[in-house]
């Protein structure tokens, strides 16, 4: 009896694709997380959001186990090469992510691939990091306001990116590329 891998050569290599576009936008949000946080602050929840992309777009396109920790590894890694003093936090992001999209997938048994889905992975991860932002940032000694505004972002900032991921991903499995 022959089995086929799940991790193809086919599907490694659209995982491959997938980070490596995720990843330079992972780079620019790299850039933009200094003066973001220098100024602006309370949008850091959608810069650092975009990180959802690769485990999101690769799900959504393939639709199998193991695909969102592939994408989000090689996302990093091309990532890191835009701010290298930033490698372990491009890789624990892309590790803490993958785990949560892909554990929630494996709640389905991987058989279940609606919108609902995706968003409870983008609530989870906005929830995660707002919780650990409020304490990394020393929230509490904020405005109400801003502490409000910064929390609110930080969870929708990971949903917004996936309504755009699952856009992405559905454009390309039009394109026939999940095609076997």
């Amino acid at each position: 009896m022959t089995r086929t891998s799940t991790l193809s050569t086919r599907v490694l290599l659209v995982c491959a694709a997938i980070g490596v576009a995720t990843g330079i936008l992972g780079g620019i949000a790299g850039w933009l997380t200094i003066p973001v946080l220098a100024g602006p602050f309370f949008l850091y929840g959608l810069v650092l959001g975009s990180h959802v992309l690769p485990g999101i777009i690769a799900q959504e396109v393939l639709r199998q186990p193991l695909v969102a920790l592939v994408a989000h590894v090689i996302a990093a890694l091309i990532a890191s090469a835009f701010n290298p003093a930033w490698t372990l936090r491009f890789l624990g992001t892309a590790l803490l992510f993958g785990a949560i999209q892909e554990g929630v997938a494996a709640l389905t048994r991987y058989r279940s691939w609606g919108p609902w889905r995706f968003f409870i992975s983008a609530a989870l991860i906005g929830i995660f990091v707002a919780v650990v932002v409020y304490f990394a940032a020393h929230l509490s000694v904020m405005a109400p306001w801003a502490q409000i505004l910064y929390l609110t972002i930080s969870v929708l900032g990971p949903v917004l990116w996936t309504a755009v991921g699952l856009a992405i991903g559905a454009a390309l499995r039009r394109a026939g590329v999940a095609r076997r």
